[in-house]
C-alpha cells in the first residue's frame, strides 16, 4: 500500500540533489528550491519510520511478555478497557471496516496534507511545527525499538484483529518482516493526529480549525477499537510531543532573552 523505505530514501536524495541544483542554476527558483527540500525531509522521515519497522526485529523476545504487562498496567490505572470499546463496535461491520481503513489510510496522507497546507499558508509557523514532527517520530521510533506487542497479538485478553477479521490488514504486504507489528509503543500514529490537532488549531482562525482536533480523536480511537495500540500508547506519544513542543518554545525563549541581553550591553556611541 505504502512505498518501500529504500525507494523513499532514493526520492529523498533526488529531492534534496534537485533543490540543491535548482537554486544553483537560477537564484529566482529559491522557492522551487525549499518546496523540493521540504519534500526531501518528509520523504525521509517516512523513509526512517518504514525502516524502523524492520529494525526492531532485533530482540523480539519479550514482546508478548511486555504487551501482557502493559495491559495490566492499564487496569492498574483504570483506563478505559479496551476490549469493552472493540466489543461494542464488533457487530456493525460496516463500522468495523471503517475503522480499518482509517487506520491504514488516513497516517500518512493526513501528515502530508497538513505539512502542505502549513508550508503555503503559514510559511512562518512551518519550520517549528515540522522539527516537532521530525522529533516526535524519532523519539517514538527508538522507543520502539523495545518491542511490545499489540493488544490483537496478546492472548487471553479477548481483543480482535479486526484487519485480519475483515481482510485488510496492512501487514500481509507493509513489509518483509513481522516486526511492524510489533511497534506498539508509543503509537506514530496517535503522535502525529495530536501534533495535527494542536498546530492547525493554534495557527488557523477559520470555522474548520477543529477538523485536526476531530482526526486526532478519531486516530485514537480507531487505533486501539482495531486492536493495534492501547490507550497508554496515544498517551505516551502524547507526553513526548508536549515535551518536544515546550523544549522548542524553551528554546526560542532562551535565544530572545539572550539576544535582548546583548542587545542591551552593546554601549551606544556618545
Amino acid at each position: 500500500m505504502w512505498l518501500p523505505w529504500d525507494i523513499a530514501a532514493v526520492g529523498a536524495l533526488l529531492c534534496f540533489a534537485f533543490a540543491w541544483g535548482t537554486v544553483r542554476i537560477n537564484a529566482k527558483a529559491i522557492p522551487v528550491g525549499a518546496v523540493l527540500r521540504e519534500v526531501g525531509v518528509v520523504a525521509s522521515l517516512y523513509a526512517l519510520w518504514q525502516l524502523a519497522g524492520r529494525l526492531s526485529v532485533v530482540h523480539l523476545e519479550g514482546a508478548i511478555d511486555r504487551g501482557q504487562q502493559l495491559w495490566d498496567l492499564e487496569r492498574a490505572l483504570y483506563l478505559p478497557n479496551e476490549a469493552g470499546w472493540q466489543a461494542a463496535l464488533l457487530p456493525h461491520s460496516w463500522l468495523v471496516k471503517a475503522a480499518n481503513i482509517y487506520y491504514a489510510g488516513a497516517h500518512v496522507p493526513a501528515m502530508g496534507l497538513f505539512l502542505v497546507w502549513l508550508f503555503f499558508r503559514h510559511r512562518t509557523k512551518y519550520r517549528p511545527w515540522r522539527t516537532a514532527v521530525g522529533w516526535v517520530t524519532g523519539v517514538c521510533l527508538v522507543i520502539q525499538l523495545l518491542p511490545v506487542a499489540p493488544p490483537r497479538l496478546v492472548p487471553g485478553i479477548a481483543i480482535a484483529d479486526t484487519g485480519v477479521l475483515y481482510g485488510q490488514s496492512v501487514y500481509a504486504t507493509f513489509n518483509g518482516t513481522g516486526a511492524g507489528q510489533l511497534q506498539a509503543m508509543p503509537s506514530i500514529h496517535v503522535a502525529w493526529a495530536v501534533l495535527i490537532g494542536w498546530a492547525v488549531w493554534r495557527e488557523s482562525h477559520g470555522r474548520w480549525r477543529w477538523i485536526g482536533w476531530a482526526h486526532a480523536a478519531m486516530t485514537s480511537y480507531v487505533v486501539a477499537i482495531t486492536g493495534n495500540h492501547y490507550w497508554a500508547d496515544g498517551i505516551v506519544a502524547a507526553v513526548i510531543l508536549v515535551g518536544i513542543r515546550a523544549i522548542q518554545t524553551a528554546r526560542v525563549s532562551l535565544k530572545e532573552e539572550v539576544e535582548h541581553t546583548s542587545s542591551a550591553d552593546v554601549v551606544q556611541p556618545v
